[in-house]
């Protein structure tokens, strides 16, 4: 991708403290974009805003909770405008489902698969105004194939995640935008760092290329599809994922 493509756009990144995220938001801040950075951590949220800026990076902090309404409303009233929104705040647990309470399902849900659409639903008057625009929406192969280490809610808010980017890339294609998934395999990140080496090994063993990803390979996706060459794609999911899931 040319350098400083992005420059005049504004982008929020969402869950942008740290792993993907963060990676995210670096690659986007490089490209020349102003990077709202989301977040419910505001201490690990100043220390990845300081990194980007310290790298020459435009930034902006917002610290709020995606599955809260009115949090959103308000992040997207202090940012103004957003031309490129990724969806990337989740929550990830192991929990066998026979252990899984009403109240980790619904937290589960409510920030993988209700804050994106929220944040979605409050980008939508922007993008329509602006005619350009990019949506970009963190999946996993765990909502393709059911999960493999992940629990059940969280397979299930992935696979909502990948219906609602096709839902919302018809209903945003008139007006010049564009609405993808991008679903990961798991990621080298403090997340997947903290999981019982066991369940590490054996995850691995299942990966053809005898990996886990990185997060710069997931960012470069994002910066693909933000884009020029990528206009015409929409609607679609990219698998970056070692070769975990083959269609």
């Amino acid at each position: 991708m040319r350098e400083h493509t992005l420059v005049g756009r504004t982008a929020l990144v969402t869950g942008a403290a740290r792993g993907l995220g963060y990676a995210i938001s670096r690659r986007l801040a490089g490209l020349g974009a102003r990077v709202a950075l989301g977040d419910v951590d505001a201490a690990a949220l100043a220390e990845a805003a300081r990194s980007i800026h310290d790298q020459g990076g435009q930034t902006v902090r917002c610290v709020f909770d995606v599955s809260d309404a009115a949090a959103v409303r308000s992040a997207f009233a202090a940012i103004g405008r957003v031309e490129i929104l990724v969806n990337n705040a989740g929550i990830c647990r192991l929990t066998p489902p026979e252990d899984i309470g009403e109240a980790e399902w619904d937290r589960v849900l409510a920030v993988n698969l209700k804050g994106a659409f929220l944040c979605t639903q409050a980008a939508v008057p922007g993008l329509r105004t602006a005619g350009w625009g990019r949506v970009i929406n963190l999946a996993s192969a765990a909502g393709q194939m059911g999960g493999v280490v992940a629990g059940v809610h969280y397979a299930a808010s992935k696979g909502g995640l990948l219906a609602m980017t096709k839902s919302f890339a018809r209903l945003l294609a008139p007006y010049g935008v564009t609405v993808n998934a991008i679903a990961p395999g798991a990621a080298e990140t403090d997340l997947t760092a903290g999981w019982p080496e066991s369940v590490r090994q054996d995850l691995r063993a299942k990966v053809p290329l005898g990996r886990f990803i990185q997060p710069d390979e997931v960012a470069a996706a994002v910066a693909f599809l933000c884009s020029p060459e990528a206009a015409a794609i929409t609607g679609a999911t990219i698998d970056v994922n070692a070769g975990l899931w083959m269609r």
